[in-house]
């Protein structure tokens, strides 16, 4: 596997998609067309479900913040009022892998609750506002490896994971 730096590609891909699925899709196409490789790419969110799946695709960019704590200062001035039973929520993770022979999407999510206050210092973004209930803690109150074995990613990873086993078993045509 290389990364675009291994590769020395500086162009960036529009994410102008109307859902995770269709960026990640735009990306591995685009991606993938500028070398010929098999590719992966991501786009991944936080969508909560008493704001109707906002902030969703413009999760890095909701309200036009820019820095972590901006985006979480919304989010939580959006929810002001919003009873705990329905402050619920999901990251949401959709991997497409491009090839020559098409294209694979899948899809992880983890469901949690959006916190009052943010809780913890590990991990980034919207992390320290979302709870997990059956752990009992914010996905920033979690070690890095406890957060990367219930994740969104490592769920879209998972099936990644068994797409490309089957792709690179396949014989070449």
């Amino acid at each position: 596997m290389v990364t675009l730096a291994d590769e020395g590609i500086t162009e960036e891909n529009a994410e102008d998609g109307q859902s995770f699925a269709e960026n990640a899709a735009l990306k591995a196409r685009g991606y993938a067309s500028l070398r010929g490789f098999l590719t992966l790419a991501d786009d991944s969110g936080l969508e909560v479900d008493t704001l109707n799946g906002e902030p969703g695709i413009y999760s890095a960019r909701y309200g036009g913040e820019t820095s972590d704590e901006g985006r979480i200062r919304r989010l939580l001035r959006e929810m002001e009022g919003v009873p705990w039973e329905k402050r619920t929520a999901r990251f949401k993770c959709v991997i497409a892998i491009a090839s020559n022979t098409g294209l694979a999407t899948c899809t992880g999510q983890c469901r949690g609750v959006i916190t009052f206050e943010s809780r913890g210092t590990e991990g980034f973004g919207y992390d320290p506002v979302f709870y997990v209930p059956e752990l009992g803690k914010s996905m920033a109150e979690l070690s890095f490896q406890a957060k990367n074995r219930m994740s969104h990613r490592s769920r879209a990873a998972t099936k990644a994971r068994q797409i490309l086993r089957n792709i690179l078993k396949a014989p070449s045509p």
